[in-house]
């Protein structure tokens, strides 16, 4: 009999105790798991700041503009020779990023990117100018020649490397996020893509 209550004892001892260690291991665990969601979070959060690539761009442009009278049989011409000197900047607002932390599944899912921002800022400046009493420079001249720079601009900054080195260095900001994600064992998605690499993430951002 004591025998039985020893053995009892012996086997209630020890299924509480595997309880007890399974209470706790869980607990661990799901305190390591929030742990690692804050790190994760705070990692967006330090990447949450205005990235901003600047270049500087020069052109000459000339202007002209022909009033005709009388059925043509009398003109007056105006022209300028248009000097222009332009910052331009490619921008993204990284607090624009939204994302989801599947903590059940280690997986943390961007689900938005910024879009990039072109700003321009040029400075126009006129010489050579020829004009009559009959045609001369009006604001409208001015609004055109402000729509055709800044047209004559951003063809540029398509042919420039101005967009592809912003591009880079967004690339570089959400890497920062690839490697918590990574050193904590987790997976970044983004567009249904598991991230593994720069490379990934400069493949889905041309996509």
């Amino acid at each position: 009999m004591k025998s039985l209550l020893k053995i009892f004892f012996v086997l209630f001892m020890m299924f509480t105790g595997a309880m007890i260690y399974r209470y706790f291991d869980h607990k661990a665990d799901d305190a390591k798991m929030e742990y690692n969601s804050d790190l994760i979070q705070n990692q967006f959060k330090n990447v949450s700041k205005l990235i901003v690539t600047e270049a500087k761009f020069s052109q000459v442009m000339t202007y002209e503009d022909q009033q005709k009278y009388m059925m043509d049989l009398l003109s007056f011409k105006k022209k300028a020779v248009v000097i222009i000197n332009a910052d331009a900047t490619v921008s993204y607002d990284m607090s624009q990023i939204e994302y989801d932390i599947d903590e059940a599944n280690k997986i943390v899912r961007i689900t938005k990117l910024p879009n990039e921002e072109i700003k321009l800022y040029p400075e126009i400046k006129l010489y050579d100018v020829e004009q009559s009493k009959f045609n001369p420079f009006v604001g409208e001249d001015y609004n055109k020649i402000n729509a055709k720079v800044k047209e004559d601009l951003l063809r540029k900054i398509e042919k420039s490397t101005l967009k592809t080195n912003a591009q880079n260095r967004l690339i570089t900001e959400l890497s920062k996020i690839l490697i918590v994600t990574q050193s904590l064992g987790w997976k970044l998605e983004y567009q249904d893509t598991v991230i593994e690499s720069e490379l990934d993430l400069n493949q889905q951002l041309k996509l």
